[in-house]
């Protein structure tokens, strides 16, 4: 079968389509199907079923164009993947996924059917547990989240916090101010909230207080009204510490704790605090515990095959 698809934004065609078409070249190879070009879009060979996906797909892939973002190799590779027909996502309920975070612009995606599920339970329970190996988008995707809840207004301010074990959470030792001495621990967090606002504007925030940074042993005593809280690196928590940590929830807030329980660089023997909270809040109604895997990872593939040779080594 063939068919015509015409799109209303001409000008971004070709933007869409990649330099030399090779982001039609790409789809062609992925769907197994003709693409060609025609007079104001495109005209297509296949089935109707292969010819309905690709029109959802240009559309969805059109709508990032259109917030001012390139569409790359890994954008169709992964929209591809998800929408595959045993993983029960189209295009359009990704396209309702998108993340506004437009104090710097742009929009942030959920590339698997775990993060949409993340990203939901983000949107609906003020205390999220995302928990799962390295490259699922944990980090990344909580502090979105965090960015457009205070661009929206839901928020007054984010506060950033992991437990800083390296240093033994003794930071008065440490020279520079409290910033300068937990930047090198909450690195990660800083890297997503630099793509996603200026830095001069994270500066700013960060001196009116907008923005918080503190190891984890600072949370103690407080309440955190209108906040997004972030708790990174959770399984280098003792279970003490993150029974402290919850209790810091005030009104209006949101908390995700983020973590791997593989990873956990606290004495052999000693008891993470992540898996202990699992185990006595799995049925506490308003919690959320949300399990990423290795089909999570949207880093370089080889990262994806990584992480699966680990976790079945007997396979090699």
């Amino acid at each position: 079968m063939e068919k015509n698809l015409h799109f209303d934004s001409n000008k971004d065609l070709q933007l869409l389509f990649g330099k030399y078409d090779s982001n039609l070249k790409l789809i062609e190879q992925e769907l197994k199907i003709k693409i060609s070009r025609s007079e104001g879009g495109l005209r297509v060979h296949g089935t109707d079923h292969q010819i309905d996906k690709v029109n959802d797909l240009l559309t969805y892939l059109l709508e990032i164009v259109e917030s001012g973002q390139d569409v790359k190799k890994r954008d169709i590779i992964y929209a591809l993947k998800l929408a595959k027909d045993e993983k029960g996502v189209d295009f359009k309920q990704l396209a309702k996924e998108k993340i506004d975070v437009s104090i710097k612009g742009g929009l942030v995606t959920p590339k698997s059917k775990g993060q949409i599920e993340y990203v939901d339970a983000i949107k609906h329970y003020d205390i999220v547990f995302g928990i799962g190996p390295a490259g699922t988008g944990k980090t990344y995707l909580a502090m979105a989240m965090a960015v457009n809840a205070l661009k929206k207004g839901l928020v007054r301010r984010i506060i950033l916090t992991r437990p800083a074990l390296e240093a033994g959470e003794n930071l008065g030792f440490l020279p520079g101010d409290m910033v300068e001495k937990v930047l090198p621990y909450l690195r990660p967090l800083y890297d997503a909230l630099y793509d996603m606002i200026d830095a001069e504007k994270v500066e700013e925030y960060t001196e009116r207080g907008i923005i918080e940074v503190a190891p984890l042993a600072y949370m103690r005593g407080r309440t955190l009204n209108d906040a997004f809280i972030i708790l990174d690196e959770a399984q280098n928590s003792t279970p003490y510490q993150m029974k402290m940590f919850l209790t810091r929830l005030g009104f209006d807030s949101k908390t995700v704790i983020t973590g791997d329980v593989t990873q956990s660089d606290l004495p052999k023997g000693s008891p993470i605090g992540l898996v202990d909270a699992q185990k006595i809040l799995k049925h506490i109604e308003g919690i959320k515990f949300v399990t990423l895997t290795g089909e999570d990872v949207v880093r370089h593939e080889l990262v994806q095959k990584i992480i699966e040779a680990y976790e079945h080594p007997h396979k090699n």
